[in-house]
């Protein structure tokens, strides 16, 4: 039987999940192995250094580097506030002191009598890892952070921007003016800047809808889109967009799971990379850790072969699904007058087409 890969998009309504959450350097780990954790719990944690700042007291107080120790009335690893003084000389009989103070909060990393400078160290910042999806523990990553697993639905987009948040999933309409504090919108077309601005100020966390604009969303970035990974914006409103750019409505079947599910808490993610390597922006919800009769994915299920349902992704059959009848091994002549390798497509009112396989992604049940 003749197959073809194809780089569809997960659109699954009862799955089995894995994520891994990682610190950026080790760290101390808060939970073990089998345990449940909800989605906004903290599963690992550490500190990034502050940044550094050099203070050079011998030119200062017109020292010499070598005797700085007589000076300083700091010691290394004290913890100091700003305005403490660091260092001060003795003046002219006591007199005239020259005095230097601290210009920040942190504490003293380093006192060299070779340079005669008092390193200075701003605050550790703290970083939290949290769960991100409510699941159970799997994997410990020792000082660095676990593996979890869950079981519930998993809808990848064609793109998005913005990080991860979470909330609630509410479906709207153009003209609703509904309470979306904390919400993660439905919108089944395609939204512009002023839509998204006007959801965004209600107090929207995420935005998932069919279509969006290319130039409104450079907009909203001030810069335009490459193809670098997205999902690190300092935007407050996460975007999904699961079709493409322009004037185009979701899937029905995306809108179907998704309305089957409003109320419901999800976490979201817009991070997107095209290039190798793909990441693709998702949304998880969570469902009951024991669920039965789940569909565990497989890379294979990206594998088209006849008696698979795909959704076209180009012109000219845009968003049209179908069945796959068979799959002819040599490239053939299509409608733009190139040679293609092609599946052969039948559509649900039983009309065969001949679609470049580059213009499928398979759907996923």
């Amino acid at each position: 039987m003749s197959k073809s890969y194809t780089p569809g998009l997960k659109i699954l309504r009862n799955t089995k999940i894995v994520k891994e959450r990682k610190l950026p350097l080790k760290g101390k780990v808060n939970c073990s192995v089998g345990d449940k954790v909800k989605s906004s719990e903290t599963v690992a944690s550490t500190s990034l250094p502050g940044n550094i700042h050099m203070m050079n007291i011998s030119n200062q107080l017109n020292i010499d580097p070598s005797s700085i120790e007589d000076f300083v009335k700091v010691s290394i690893d004290e913890e100091i506030n700003m305005g403490d003084l660091l260092a001060e000389n003795n003046g002219f009989f006591g007199l005239f002191k020259s005095q230097i103070f601290s210009p920040l909060k942190g504490h003293i990393s380093n006192i060299s009598n070779t340079t005669g400078q008092i390193m200075i160290s701003e605050p550790d910042i703290p970083v939290e890892i949290d769960a991100y999806i409510d699941g159970k523990v799997t994997e410990v990553i020792k000082d660095e952070g676990v593996v979890l697993e869950s079981k519930g639905v998993f809808i990848q987009g064609i793109i998005g921007v913005g990080g991860e948040k979470k909330g609630n999933i509410h479906l709207v309409n153009r003209d609703s003016d509904s309470d979306f504090q904390g919400k993660i919108l439905i919108i089944k077309g395609s939204i512009n800047k002023d839509l998204y601005n006007k959801y965004s100020d209600m107090g929207a966390v995420a935005i998932i809808a069919g279509g969006f604009d290319y130039n409104s969303l450079s907009s909203i970035l001030g810069y335009k889109l490459g193809v670098a990974i997205t999902g690190t914006e300092s935007i407050t409103t996460t975007l999904m967009v699961t079709e493409g750019f322009g004037d185009v409505e979701m899937s029905e079947r995306t809108y179907d799971i998704l309305k089957e599910h409003n109320g419901e808490y999800a976490s979201i993610n817009g991070a997107t990379q095209i290039r190798a390597g793909v990441i693709r922006p998702e949304l998880i919800i969570s469902l009951n850790d024991e669920l039965s009769n789940y569909k565990e994915f497989n890379e294979k299920d990206l594998i088209i072969q006849e008696g698979s349902k795909v959704r076209v992704i180009r012109q000219p059959y845009f968003g049209l699904i179908g069945i796959v009848k068979s799959l002819p091994k040599d490239p053939v002549v299509i409608e733009s007058e190139t040679r293609a390798r092609v599946a052969e497509v039948e559509f649900s009112n039983n009309e065969r087409k001949l679609v470049p396989r580059a213009n499928l992604e398979i759907i996923l049940e």
